[in-house]
């Protein structure tokens, strides 16, 4: 097998898991609310209710798909392809495993091997601001406008102390190739004192830094209590408001695909990405490909419990007031970076990496 065609067998694998994720994480988001409010949720369509996202999914195509008379009509529909494209698309620099081997040559799980991923990542989730932006806009509706309007300043406030997070990682490891930044992790002295194999995760020596990304990164994906650009409470749906069908659809699913990019994305940053206890000892008794099937199963394992804590924190906290929400970020995430920031600088010059 040549690597072109490994890279595309990989792309389709990431497309469709991808969209898989994102179709069955409405239905665990409808099973959690369902525990967590005692009742029993989706359970008709299929065992369990298994086949209810394919349900759904068939409903969005057939639903009458309206256009308001006075809108944009090709940045009515750019709108959510954009929010789509930028969600699947930031997933091909993130390293989902760590080889397969076929024929004697090793193959990387990771779609674009780039120096710079995590500018790539940060860059994109910039540009998805204008997917919601330009629908809230389009649509030529007052509370699709506001809730545009708050998505924007929403990211743009966020992003800032997600990036401001992100530097102390970038510090310890001195790469911003998601790949490095993955293998770093693979080995060392847990705080110098201990060693376990693939078990020297950035969260040990970052916790801080994880709490500001974490609670970002649920901004950034406007999931509670930050869903302020879509509160139905006060802007109907918010910028999806004169959505309806597919678009609506391609919107919800967007949303969910961001869920799923934003946890792997914290995987690699912070919990070792692909790294499970003993893969050194498995590559070497077991080989590489043991090792690396492996490695994908702890990497999604991983993806899939942030995805569930992002579930449990929206079926807990009440949403907040858009004042509050401004105030967590620019007065206590944001000085609480500069502050770990500061602090990261300072262990690094006097003890080293």
């Amino acid at each position: 097998m040549d690597l072109l065609t490994f890279k595309l067998i990989l792309v389709l694998a990431l497309f469709l898991l991808s969209l898989t994720i994102a179709a069955y994480s409405t239905w665990a988001e409808r099973k959690v609310a369902a525990i967590m409010q005692d009742r029993i949720g989706p359970n008709r369509s299929g065992p369990f209710g298994l086949l209810q996202p394919l349900a759904d999914g068939g409903k969005f195509f057939f639903k009458e798909d309206f256009t308001p008379q006075n809108a944009e009509k090709f940045l009515f529909v750019l709108g959510p392809a954009l929010v789509m494209f930028i969600s699947l698309i930031t997933g091909a620099v993130i390293p989902w495993g760590k080889t397969l081997s076929f024929g004697g040559v090793s193959y990387d799980l990771q779609v674009a091997n780039i120096d710079v991923g995590v500018l790539f990542i940060i860059g994109m989730a910039s540009i998805g601001v204008y997917g919601i932006m330009i629908g809230g806009w389009a649509s030529n509706n007052k509370y699709s406008l506001l809730g545009a309007i708050r998505a924007s300043s929403q990211m743009i406030s966020y992003e800032l102390a997600m990036g401001l997070a992100l530097l102390s990682i970038i510090m310890m490891t001195g790469s911003l190739d998601l790949k490095v930044i993955t293998e770093t992790q693979t080995s060392g002295k847990i705080w110098g004192l201990f060693e376990i194999d693939g078990l020297n995760w950035n969260i040990l020596y970052q916790p801080l830094a994880f709490l500001i990304f974490f609670v970002a990164a649920l901004a950034e994906t406007n999931r509670h209590p930050f869903d302020l650009p879509e509160c139905e409470s006060e802007l109907v749906t918010g910028y999806s408001t004169e959505y309806s069908s597919m678009k609506l659809g391609l919107y919800m699913f967007g949303e969910y695909v961001n869920m799923f990019i934003s946890n792997a994305f914290m995987v690699v940053l912070f919990f070792g990405g692909y790294n499970y206890p003993g893969i050194e000892w498995v590559t070497q008794n077991w080989g590489e490909n043991a090792a690396g099937i492996l490695s994908i199963v702890a990497f999604l394992t991983k993806t899939i419990m942030g995805i569930l804590i992002f579930m449990w924190i929206r079926w807990t906290l009440p949403r907040f007031r858009y004042d509050q929400l401004m105030h967590l970020g620019w007065k206590t995430l944001i000085p609480l970076a500069l502050v770990n920031l500061m602090i990261t600088g300072a262990v690094i010059l006097a003890f080293g990496n």
